[in-house]
């Protein structure tokens, strides 16, 4: 019994060490990430495999990561109009909108939002895509480390980079490059808007050949960034010297 109890409570210890080690693991991953450009994505690797699967005439994966010093200010402003205008003030999540995605998804309805873009850069930067519990749990434990620990800036710095705005075009260095040939410094309201309006299915969308119903959802997007006040709504996300 005494070498039973012994077992169990070396399991408990072991158990206890390596929940400790994950945790501390992470801490350590997500303040790397702090300062340091992530090389990758695994939604990027994914993308590429799947590219090559499909012998597409060019599967590489583009990606330039940018300081948001380089970026227009409307590129911020666009993302957050977009999809997810409390974004400067919640602790990264919205819980209406996640209560309201949960009724609608109850209901079969086909229903987008609930992330927040602090959740979706937790996702894409540290995590696989699924819907598993235990993933949206990961996430959420995710997305209060690096509300924490990185804050407002880096996060909308890092989703500007890595978000997928065209088929393997990730970040809006890469997209402003190849939709409108000019570097993302350059962009204007309603080119910001356009590649805010692709985020929902940049697969299916297009900002180089938009379809009316994105011309439409850049319309709706370039007056939500004018109802929220234009870029003096995110002056407190974006860095203080900047004077684009």
């Amino acid at each position: 019994m005494k070498k039973k109890q012994m077992g169990l409570r070396q399991l408990k210890l072991a158990f206890v060490k390596l929940v400790l080690s994950l945790l501390l693991l992470s801490i350590a991953w997500v303040l790397l990430y702090r300062w340091v450009a992530p090389p990758a994505t695994l939604h990027m690797v994914k993308r590429r495999a799947e590219a090559g699967k499909a012998e597409r005439e060019e599967p590489e994966i583009l990606y330039k990561f940018i300081a948001l010093e380089e970026m227009s200010e409307q590129l911020p402003l666009a993302v957050v109009a977009s999809e997810d205008q409390l974004f400067p003030v919640h602790q990264g999540f919205d819980f209406n909108a996640i209560k309201g995605a949960f009724k609608g998804n109850r209901k079969g309805n086909n229903i987008r939002g609930g992330s927040t873009i602090s959740q979706q850069v937790a996702k894409n930067v540290f995590l696989w895509h699924g819907r598993s519990y235990l993933r949206k749990a990961i996430e959420a434990y995710f997305t209060v480390l690096i509300e924490v620990l990185w804050g407002k800036e880096r996060i909308i710095e890092v989703y500007l980079n890595i978000a997928e705005m065209g088929d393997g075009v990730f970040g809006v260095e890469a997209a402003s490059q190849k939709f409108f040939g000019k570097p993302a410094m350059d962009l204007k309201r309603r080119e910001a808007a356009l590649l805010a309006a692709v985020l929902p299915n940049p697969i299916k969308f297009s900002a180089k050949n938009p379809s009316s119903y994105v011309r439409t959802r850049r319309s709706r997007i370039s007056r939500a960034m004018g109802r929220l006040g234009g870029t003096t709504y995110i002056k407190d996300i974006l860095p203080e010297n900047d004077e684009k």
